[in-house]
């Protein structure tokens, strides 16, 4: 923690790359756990990689929307302490980018700006007909399973990156643009197993970079620091006292 403090403290470069574990502690479950891959297959029948992917998406439409509601939505969680901080240190003008698997858009509510959001978001959607956009409510409220444009009767997609899909390459140009340029890079809450986002890490060519996560990742020889506990109760104690 002394070693973190000293980093923050003395960066002004600073870029962050987090994964499902910052927003698990908003109590957003990861359904790449254990449970959540056994509880999807025991109900659906699939895996979630298959209900997520692109394929599945076109021809099973109501059963992506029910997995997709329960699932990956949840309205009433909070940002929590690590989103939070990661909003201070940008307000303190240290911060220069958050780059972030999660598409739950809590790093905007906690007063994040610059947030790169590399599997696009739940509060973006999008008319696969005539790209009308609407808002997560209206997914949430429609009357049928499928939520149906209000001008052409089409499918509504969400604008989230699914299995089978490329990302979108102007986030991802900006995110390794940020990476390149930082002295510090922390990474929170991510096993650094899923691709091509992990790659991003290999961008950093810095000698401060901050793993924190609960459990070992592929990239741990890299780096030089490593903290296994909660993300959130690591940034705030570092943020606060740094």
């Amino acid at each position: 923690m002394d070693n973190l403090k000293t980093l923050l403290s003395s960066s002004r470069n600073i870029v962050f790359f987090g994964g499902a574990g910052v927003s698990t502690e908003s109590n957003i479950p990861d359904f790449r756990s254990e449970d959540g891959i056994y509880n999807t297959i025991s109900k659906y029948g699939y895996s979630p990689e298959v209900i997520l992917s692109h394929s599945f998406f076109l021809s099973h439409m109501a059963e992506f929307y029910d997995y997709y509601k329960s699932n990956l939505i949840f309205t009433g969680a909070k940002p929590n302490k690590a989103h939070l901080a990661l909003a201070e240190l940008e307000k303190n003008g240290v911060l220069k980018a958050v780059v972030t698997q999660n598409i739950d858009g809590l790093h905007q509510a906690a007063g994040s700006k610059n947030v790169l959001e590399l599997h696009g978001s739940i509060h973006r959607n999008r008319c696969m007909n005539c790209g009308q956009k609407f808002l997560l409510d209206y997914v949430l409220n429609s009357a049928g399973t499928v939520p149906l444009c209000n001008k052409c009767n089409h499918p509504v997609k969400p604008e989230v990156t699914l299995y089978e899909e490329s990302l979108d390459m102007d986030v991802m140009e900006k995110a390794i643009n940020f990476i390149q340029k930082a002295d510090v890079l922390i990474v929170g809450g991510t096993s650094l197993a899923v691709y091509p986002a992990a790659g991003l890490i290999n961008y950093y060519k810095g000698n401060k970079l901050v793993l924190i996560n609960k459990s070992p990742t592929p990239y741990d020889s890299k780096a030089n620091l490593i903290i296994n506990d909660s993300i959130g109760k690591v940034l705030e104690e570092a943020i606060m006292c740094s």
